[in-house]
């Protein structure tokens, strides 16, 4: 399984929203939840689903990064 706009799931900061600026045409807009692409997105994304799931880790669920595998 892929976790639809997983990454989009999750608020930044407060304090951390400025450091996504950026300027276009329109305006300057920063981003409000974590965009892909960011250094640490890929392990926060993961330390979310761990900690949504880990009742269920190693027994239902597999988890890897930004992956999941359901086992039946």
């Amino acid at each position: 399984m892929d976790g639809f706009s997983g990454y989009n799931q999750i608020k930044m900061a407060p304090e951390d929203m400025e450091k996504t600026t950026f300027v276009t045409m329109w305006g300057t807009f920063c981003y409000k939840v974590m965009p892909f692409g960011l250094k640490n997105a890929g392990a926060t994304y993961q330390r979310a689903t761990v900690t949504l799931f880990h009742d269920m880790m190693h027994k239902e669920i597999e988890v890897y990064v930004d992956d999941m595998i359901a086992k039946s």
